[in-house]
């Protein structure tokens, strides 16, 4: 029976955690899986409701943590070595830059016959300074170097990985998208978006915006308000737009909603059994032009609830938020980086624009928000797109297609 022994650097909300708990869940009975990661950080929100959802118990390890300190990494390491001694994996399958450094070298050293890494993003442009970036370049490049296979969620992705950065040769790389369990986002829409509209008190002449992730500098939440702003004043339209998430970055973002003279109201709205409503049923907050509702586990009923979903990154790998949007039949408005334009269908789910663009977001937006056919039409291609490019039935076919060869 082979072994897996799978690493993460934590538990978030986001496509590792949803790779993890699929294929650790799913993988055929003749394989074995030991799931480990991280402890949660403070500033997000957990994901053990996406575990649960599939009966997966991962093993918690304290030491491992997203930010670099070597005192703790080398207790990581060594944890990690006890492990593989313990376990005995015929395969170390890593996810992630922190986990992906600590089990790399720590199943070289222990010659484990196949080390497999999955990059779920990258931090080569637009995280840190040309010096920084340049030693995290070399630190991969070596890392890929005592990796048995490299595993790319996209296409673009794997270009950028062998002929832009160069980390590591083609015929080192296989290409293996993420998958999920799309349906619920298919499912009673009609019904998710009343609940949703009334507890926010989206009218329905209002054309909703929402968009969904962490509140951190490369999401570039800036320009998403910038935006927001512009088209509040170029349309006759009302407009609202919902920012789902949490993060470092959200006090500073509430200063800049209020700095750009537009109305704001923060949540969290959910109460933790569901949607709440004020007194006499009536909406728990006020019509703002932005509402900034924290984290929503039921981000199903979020997309059901607004028209168009956007993105304004400096960098992403495969967003899982467009992938649910798109679910959702929303259309996608967003900027063109990272495998974006793998997971979208350019011009038909998506209007995409150049990172920065703020004049083309502008002008793509404010044509959907007046353009109601136009929204059916890109939102209508969004499911048959995504229902089985990234259903977690091929991943799991995928991957263990990878794994026979790698242990055989």
């Amino acid at each position: 029976m082979p072994r897996i022994l799978r690493i993460l650097n934590r538990f978030n909300l986001g496509g590792p955690t949803h790779n993890a708990a699929y294929l650790t869940r799913y993988l055929p009975d003749d394989f074995e899986t030991l799931l480990v990661g991280g402890s949660q950080e403070a500033s997000e929100e957990g994901s053990s409701h996406i575990l649960d959802a599939v009966g997966v118990k991962p093993l918690i390890l304290p030491e491992l943590q997203r930010e670099v300190a070597p005192w703790r990494d080398r207790g990581a390491y060594r944890r990690i070595k006890q492990l593989i001694r313990e376990f005995k994996p015929d395969i170390v399958h890593t996810h992630a830059a922190k986990a992906g450094a600590v089990g790399r070298m720590a199943a070289s050293e222990l010659g484990v016959k196949a080390i497999v890494h999955t990059f779920h993003g990258h931090v080569f442009h637009s995280y840190f300074g040309p010096v920084r970036t340049a030693m995290y370049k070399q630190i991969e490049r070596f890392l890929a170097g005592r990796s048995t296979r490299i595993i790319a969620i996209s296409e673009k992705q794997r270009t950028e990985l062998v002929e832009e950065h160069r980390i590591c040769p083609a015929e080192k790389v296989t290409v293996i998208p993420l998958g999920f369990d799309l349906s619920r986002f298919n499912f009673e829409q009609e019904r998710k978006r009343a609940l949703f509209r009334s507890v926010y008190g989206v009218a329905d002449d209002e054309i909703a915006i929402g968009i969904v992730g962490r509140l951190v500098p490369i999401k570039n939440h800036d320009l998403f308000l910038e935006v927001i702003q512009q088209v509040s004043k170029a349309t006759g339209t009302r407009i609202r737009a919902f920012i789902v998430g949490d993060g470092e970055e959200r006090e500073r973002l509430q200063r800049r909603t209020v700095d750009l003279g537009l109305s704001m109201v923060q949540g969290p709205i959910f109460n933790g059994h569901g949607f709440g409503f004020g007194a006499n049923g009536r909406p728990m907050v006020d019509r703002a032009t932005v509402t900034y509702t924290s984290w929503i586990k039921e981000v199903d009923i979020v997309n059901a609830g607004v028209d168009i979903a956007m993105l304004t990154s400096l960098n992403e790998g495969t967003p899982v938020s467009l992938i649910e949007a798109q679910a959702a039949s929303r259309p996608v408005i967003s900027t063109r980086v990272g495998g974006i334009e793998n997971v979208v269908v350019p011009g038909g789910t998506a209007l995409l624009s150049e990172p920065g663009d703020r004049a083309g977001l502008v002008r793509d937006l404010t044509r959907l928000v007046e353009d109601r056919a136009l929204r059916q039409q890109l939102g209508g291609g969004g499911w048959p797109h995504v229902e089985e490019r990234y259903h977690y039935t091929r991943l799991v076919n995928d991957m263990t297609a990878l794994y026979r060869s790698l242990v055989n």
